[in-house]
């Protein structure tokens, strides 16, 4: 993984994002589950469970760290969000 991904994959892990390597389609990135919204709702495409996510459905925690290292979460599918840079 380039530098930004590398860096901000380690800091999404760190706050208990559920991070997974590998991009959706093969690419050197990694992706977001949101699936695994148990104590924390990290993305939730529908935006059945929290209210407090940005429009599109995704924690502002994650889009910080994103943003701060050249990067941004797009829906790839209602259960996974790829990782792109901006």
């Amino acid at each position: 993984m380039k530098r930004n991904y590398r860096t901000a994959y380690n800091q999404l892990k760190k706050i208990g994002v559920p991070v997974y390597e590998g991009g959706y389609n093969g690419d050197n990135t990694f992706r977001i589950s949101a699936e695994e919204n148990y104590d924390t709702v990290w993305a939730d495409y529908y935006k059945e469970f929290d209210v407090s996510l940005d429009d599109f459905g995704v924690n502002h925690r994650i889009n910080d760290i994103l943003i701060d290292n050249g990067l941004y979460a797009e829906w790839e599918n209602g259960g996974v969000l790829g990782v792109a840079e901006q």
